[in-house]
C-alpha cells in the first residue's frame, strides 16, 4: 500500500483509487450539453405545438439545462452537475422524459414510446459523431490526470472505473485515451447494483481482490460521497473532484475537495 497525501496531508494507506468517469476522469459537459439538447429538440418536434412551450421547460429542468452565471439570455449552456443528464443512466433519462411528456397530457404507454424513439434517434447522431471523432465517449480528459495515473501504476496502486455510464460508454472512453492499462476494472450502469448503492462499491472491490477501507473514491457528485461512506470507504478518502464543470457541483463537506489532480500525491 501507499499513503495518499492531499496537498502534502496524509489521507491514509491505499491499495485501491475508484473513479468516477463523467465528470472527474472526462471533461464531459460539452458532449452531455449536446445530447441534452438532441433529446429536448426531437422531443418537441413530436409533439402538438401548443405543449412545446411548457414541454421544453420541463425537460429543461430533468435534463439539469441552465443558463451559464451572468448570461444576458436563457439559452442553456450548461449542465448541472447534480442533475440527471450528469449522473443518471440512461434509462432514468428516458423515464424522466417520458414523466415530463405525461405532464403535458401525454399517456404513459404513448409517453414511454416516444421517449424510446427520440433517444434512438439521438443515440444514432451521437453514433455518427463518433465517427467523426466527436461524440461524448471521446471527450477530454481533466488536466493532469495521465501524470496522477502515472503515480498510482508505479506505487502499485489499482485503479478502477465506478460509473452510470454503460460498458461500451466507459470501454470507449478509455480506449479512445489509451487509459486502459491504467484501470483493472470498472463497475457500469449494466452491474447490478449500480451506484449509488454501496452495495456497487462491494461489487467492484470483489472483482479487485481488495477490501473498501482500503481503497479512496473520487467524485464529482454528493451520491458518490454518501455511497464511498456507506460502503466503508473512510469519510477522508472520499474526495470530491470539482474542476470539470462550468459551474463547480456544490459537494457536501467535511469531504477532501480536489480542484487539480497536482493536488494529489503517494508517499
Amino acid at each position: 500500500m501507499a499513503e495518499l497525501l492531499l496537498r502534502g496531508q496524509g489521507l491514509g494507506d491505499v491499495q485501491a483509487v475508484l473513479f468516477d468517469k463523467d465528470g472527474t476522469l472526462s471533461i464531459s459537459e460539452p458532449q452531455l450539453l449536446t445530447l441534452a439538447k438532441a433529446r429536448v429538440l426531437l422531443c418537441l418536434q413530436r409533439v402538438e405545438p401548443a405543449l412545446r412551450p411548457e414541454l421544453e421547460r420541463l425537460l429543461q429542468l430533468a435534463y439539469g439545462l441552465r443558463p451559464l452565471p451572468g448570461q444576458g439570455d436563457a439559452r442553456p449552456a450548461a449542465i448541472c452537475p447534480a442533475g440527471i443528464t450528469a449522473v443518471a443512466s440512461r434509462d432514468h433519462n428516458l423515464i424522466a422524459c417520458a414523466t415530463a411528456l405525461v405532464q403535458v397530457g401525454l399517456g404513459w404507454p404513448e409517453a414511454l414510446a416516444l421517449s424510446e424513439q427520440v433517444f434512438a434517434e439521438a443515440d444514432a447522431a451521437d453514433a455518427r459523431r463518433a465517427a467523426a471523432g466527436t461524440a461524448r465517449g471521446t471527450s477530454a480528459t481533466t488536466d493532469g490526470l495521465l501524470d496522477w495515473l502515472e503515480q498510482l501504476r508505479a506505487a502499485g496502486v489499482c485503479c478502477a472505473v465506478i460509473s452510470n455510464d454503460d460498458i461500451a460508454g466507459i470501454e470507449h472512453f478509455l480506449a479512445s485515451h489509451g487509459l486502459e492499462p491504467y484501470f483493472a476494472g470498472f463497475w457500469s450502469a449494466e452491474h447490478r447494483p449500480r451506484k449509488p448503492d454501496p452495495a456497487a462499491v462491494h461489487g467492484l472491490c470483489a472483482a479487485l481482490g481488495v477490501a473498501a477501507e482500503h481503497c479512496a473514491l473520487i467524485g464529482d457528485a454528493n451520491s458518490d460521497l454518501r455511497m464511498a461512506v456507506e460502503a466503508g470507504i473512510p469519510q477522508q478518502r472520499a474526495i470530491g473532484y470539482l474542476a470539470a464543470w462550468s459551474v463547480p457541483p456544490l459537494l457536501a463537506e467535511p469531504h477532501p475537495q480536489v480542484h487539480h489532480w497536482s493536488e494529489l500525491a503517494l508517499a
